[in-house]
């Protein structure tokens, strides 16, 4: 693949000119001399690249889940927490790497690399792995097995701070992983040509459908022998996984892969281009097309990534950032001081980021439907026949498998045969642009909540027509839980991986390990949202003779309406959502790029 070589120059440009024409005049021409250079080709690995990065995400996903799926079960039976404290911890540490995601991401984007930021963080996620390994495998770390004829011995302070050692270490490391390996991933592709996005695409597609199998893998075996083997060899073997098939097969690939150079703090370039905007807030633009027409960013190092942008018109005022005064520039053509004069790359940045944000707010609400998955429909299956065939019945924690089973088969189906079919009808190099592919998601989730409301309604009146005590199955199969978590998976792969999709291809190139991150800010953002919405509902609902909507009883109390409730929340956030695409306008694509790959 042939990519233009930008080379460094003694100039600003990208700018709109306020009163010195002749200086932007003189700018432009050296700039045309400068274009005048041979281009020098630079071939990204693509493809090559993929096996290392996919195999070292799968086993790395695949001990850290395996770690942590059941993770509930080992503090309640083997700590012997409460479960509402137990509960309330993971949830806590949960939220607690999802946000920290912002800061591993901000890391990898500013100073360290995503490379260098894959590899510490899978070094802390061992570190924390062992760590958690350590209290299955040394009695000392963990209370004393529980004797049903006495009282069940809590586990001491330094136990616990042992515990929260290791999650720490594991959440650190996840911190770091998550936001930076798609991103990483796609670095390896060149993006400037359709074939490179369509490749980034289908990346994303096998990168979601390989974790989806891994998170399948774990909830049919790993979790089976955690609790019916040793809990010591359910953590040992992740562990192990981690340590000698994770981290060296992501650096077998080292040699392969495209490092994008970081480029110093976002976050300090977009707050000179804020004070810059406010210190000209009463300068006007003039409409010079030939300097419109200019977006490279001479400014940045040689090997910087550079995308070479359409002017956006959509904030004149942050635009003022990078008008050129009298005496801002300097004889060698940078800016004399960058909290004054701006390039119009960092503007452009600044209001890529902006117009996503009201885009990601809808998020949240959007993935409580998710939520439920992991609490109140759980609570549906073991109040449910799981019988399959007249031995086996099936955990209730298991019933994900069916959602998983639904991402497992959508998305290789879609990346091979709809897709493509798809791009002839529609004229799309997508298929569906990613808007609609995150709105249809959205009518999924609000569909998903709907039928789980009219299946729980069933559910219960059976419960209630057989006079079900809480000891006792009604004669309902929990495979009427399916076409709820059928939507439940295409939600997933409509939704969230359209979510995903949306950051890696409107964040600039230099921020994309940020823009990977807001994806898990949304998951903790439903976490708390769901939160908050439970505990207004067990408050409010229950009073003057009615039933608690959530009673711990669910057949005394209405799941039914709470569902209802959440679908209803799910309209109103879709009807935002409508509003905020319908104006949206994409970030064209990226023109030219220079990478260095000895980073």
């Amino acid at each position: 693949m042939v990519w233009e070589r930008i080379r460094s120059s003694n100039f600003l440009s990208n700018f709109f000119c306020c009163k010195s024409h002749s200086s932007s005049e003189a700018l432009l021409l050296q700039l045309e001399k400068e274009e005048d250079d041979d281009p020098v080709v630079v071939t990204k690995p693509g493809w090559k690249a993929v096996p290392y990065i996919l195999g070292n995400e799968a086993i790395e996903k695949m001990a850290t889940y395996g770690l942590t799926a059941n993770l509930m079960v080992y503090l309640v039976r083997e700590y012997h927490m409460d479960q509402v404290f137990a509960a309330n911890l993971l949830a806590l540490w949960t939220c607690a790497f999802c946000l920290f995601t912002i800061l591993g991401a901000s890391l990898a984007d500013s100073y360290l690399g995503k490379f260098r930021t894959i590899l510490f963080a899978s070094f802390a996620s061992l570190l924390g792995m062992v760590t958690i390994t350590l209290t299955a495998f040394v009695p000392q770390l963990r209370p004393p097995p529980c004797n049903l004829a006495q009282h069940c011995i809590r586990n001491t302070k330094s136990q616990l701070w042992f515990l929260l050692m290791g999650l720490s270490w594991l959440g650190i490391g996840s911190a770091g992983i998550k936001p930076c390996s798609i991103p990483f991933g796609i670095d390896q592709f060149d993006s400037s040509t359709v074939e490179g996005r369509l490749a980034t695409h289908s990346f994303l597609n096998w990168y979601y459908t390989s974790a989806t199998v891994v998170v399948l893998i774990n909830q049919i075996f790993v979790v089976y022998i955690q609790e019916s083997v040793s809990w010591a060899l359910g953590f040992g073997i992740p562990t192990l996984l981690m340590m000698l098939c994770a981290i060296p097969l992501f650096l077998v690939g080292s040699n392969i892969y495209v490092r994008v150079k970081p480029e110093g703090s976002i976050f300090f370039s977009f707050a000179q281009v804020f004070v810059a905007a406010y210190k000209k807030r009463h300068l006007k633009l003039l409409n010079d097309e030939r300097v419109q027409g200019v977006l490279f960013d001479a400014s940045l190092s040689r090997n910087a990534v550079v995308s070479k942008l359409p002017l956006s018109t959509q904030s004149s005022f942050l635009m003022k950032a990078a008008l050129v005064a009298d005496n801002e520039l300097k004889q060698d053509g940078f800016s004399a001081n960058p909290w004054r004069l701006c390039t119009i790359q960092q503007v452009e940045d600044v209001i890529c980021v902006i117009k996503t944000l009201p885009i990601w707010a809808s998020g949240g609400i959007f993935l409580i439907a998710a939520v439920q998955e992991g609490t109140f429909m759980v609570s549906q299956a073991l109040k449910m026949d799981r019988h399959i065939g007249t031995k086996f019945e099936m955990p209730a924690g298991s019933i994900k498998i069916m959602s998983l089973s639904i991402v497992i088969i959508w998305l290789p189906l879609y990346d091979r045969v709809i897709q493509p079919a798809l791009k002839k009808i529609t004229n799309h190099e997508d298929g569906i642009p990613t808007l609609r592919k995150i709105g249809i998601g959205y009518i999924f989730s609000i569909l998903c909540m709907l039928v789980a409301g009219f299946v729980e309604q069933q559910r219960r009146a059976l419960a209630t027509l057989h006079g079900e005590s809480l000891n006792e199955v009604p004669p309902i199969s929990v495979f009427w839980l399916f076409p709820q978590l059928v939507l439940l998976g295409l939600c997933e792969v409509f939704g969230g991986l359209g979510h995903i999709e949306f950051y890696n291809q409107e964040f600039p190139e230099k921020m994309k390990s940020i823009g990977n991150s807001l994806a898990h800010l949304c998951l903790a953002g439903a976490t708390y949202l769901s939160s908050l919405v439970v505990s207004m509902v067990h408050s409010v609902s229950g009073k003057h003779g009615q039933p608690n909507w959530l009673d711990n009883d669910i057949n005394a109390g209405r799941l039914d309406y709470f569902y209802f409730l959440i679908s209803g929340l799910g309209v109103v956030n879709f009807v935002y959502f409508l509003f905020c695409a319908r104006g949206y306008t994409y970030k064209a694509s990226v023109k030219a790029v220079e990478i260095d790959p000895n980073v």
